[in-house]
């Protein structure tokens, strides 16, 4: 069948070209175009350096190494489950952690009182404080966690322990001040 087009297409070829534009069609044309002619830009094809690209990745290298670096230092701060090391251990250290920081609390009541006194029993415990700090970084990296964890509730026994001799102290000189007071006003 196409065969068959084509044979009568070029048998009625002058009958096809009958209508022509007319003349004036172009100048038509023309008066619609814009009267400047912008010439056309070629798009320029952006090439790099071995340079720039060594530069570039060595830029994103350190970026992701600082990136993972602060991953983790976050990730060891968030710390271990105590829990699933042993769970009474990570009960003692629940209840020990709330014990000193109530101690610490009524411990800077004598912080206006009597200065001295409270630098020094603070330094004490700040010692024993970073003891501990220094045991939960270990922690983390201790083939033996347990034993560790055993340590760290250790010394927190031993800072509520003190804690409790220090606030002791302090009320055994509280009453006295006040048994002072008491007998300078009688006599």
């Amino acid at each position: 069948m196409s065969k068959r087009l084509e044979e009568f297409i070029k048998m009625n070829r002058e009958e096809f070209d009958d209508l022509e534009p007319s003349v004036d069609l172009w100048s038509r044309i023309e008066m619609h175009l814009p009267a400047e002619e912008t010439p056309i830009k070629k798009l320029e094809t952006k090439t790099f350096s071995l340079g720039f690209v060594l530069r570039v990745a060595a830029t994103v290298i350190v970026v992701m190494g600082i990136s993972f670096v602060f991953y983790v230092r976050n990730e060891k701060k968030g710390g271990i489950d105590l829990a699933a090391i042993n769970p009474v251990y990570a009960k003692q250290q629940v209840q020990y952690t709330s014990q000193i920081e109530t101690q610490r609390t009524e411990l800077k009541s004598i912080a206006k009182s009597d200065p001295q006194m409270y630098k020094e029993f603070s330094d004490e415990i700040a010692q024993m404080d970073s003891t501990y700090k220094e045991l939960n970084t270990d922690l983390a990296t201790s083939p033996n966690q347990e034993r560790v964890l055993r340590a760290m509730i250790k010394n927190l026994e031993i800072q509520t322990q003190v804690l409790t001799q220090q606030l002791k102290v302090i009320r055994q000189m509280n009453t006295m001040k006040k048994e002072e007071q008491s007998d300078v006003k009688n006599i």
